[in-house]
């Protein structure tokens, strides 16, 4: 079990800390670019902009693959319960540890978990209160949609 995310410096973590809402998003890659690009150009001209950390999907079902019930239910129990290991938290949600550790993996490349090494063990950490999912109906945003019957 190789975890090749990139632990945070302890300063992203506090600043993680320091929020308490996780947006998440459907954006396709040119709105996110354009987005970022205008952030940018802000910041340079000395202006302030919306800091809320932002998790953007560039599809629904992107979105939904990764935010399963399953998924949602192992975020809840590590903020409920503060497990102080992977293992650990294996055993809160009844579930395989390998199995676990490959999620945990997973959330926390995408920023929504984070480690905190505590010798061998390493605490999964959920930094938010409240997750929110913005879901826009663009009929003129080419990569967003999802054909469904």
């Amino acid at each position: 079990m190789n975890d090749t995310t990139p632990p945070l410096h302890p300063m992203e973590r506090e600043q993680l800390r320091a929020e308490s809402t996780l947006n998440v998003t459907v954006k396709s890659t040119d709105e996110f670019h354009d987005d970022v690009t205008n952030t940018i150009q802000v910041l340079e001209q000395g202006e302030t902009v919306d800091s809320t950390p932002t998790l953007s999907f560039v599809s629904y079902d992107d979105l939904m693959a990764t935010l399963t019930p399953r998924v949602l239910d192992l975020i809840e129990a590590i903020r409920r319960e503060e497990p102080a290991s992977i293992n650990e938290t294996a055993r809160v949600v009844d579930r395989d540890v390998k199995n676990v550790h490959e999620e945990l993996s997973r959330l926390a490349q995408l920023g929504i978990i984070f480690f905190e090494e505590d010798g061998q063990s390493k605490r999964p950490v959920v930094w938010f209160d409240e997750l929110v999912i913005n879901l826009p109906f663009d009929p003129e945003a080419g990569d967003t949609a999802t054909a469904a019957p």
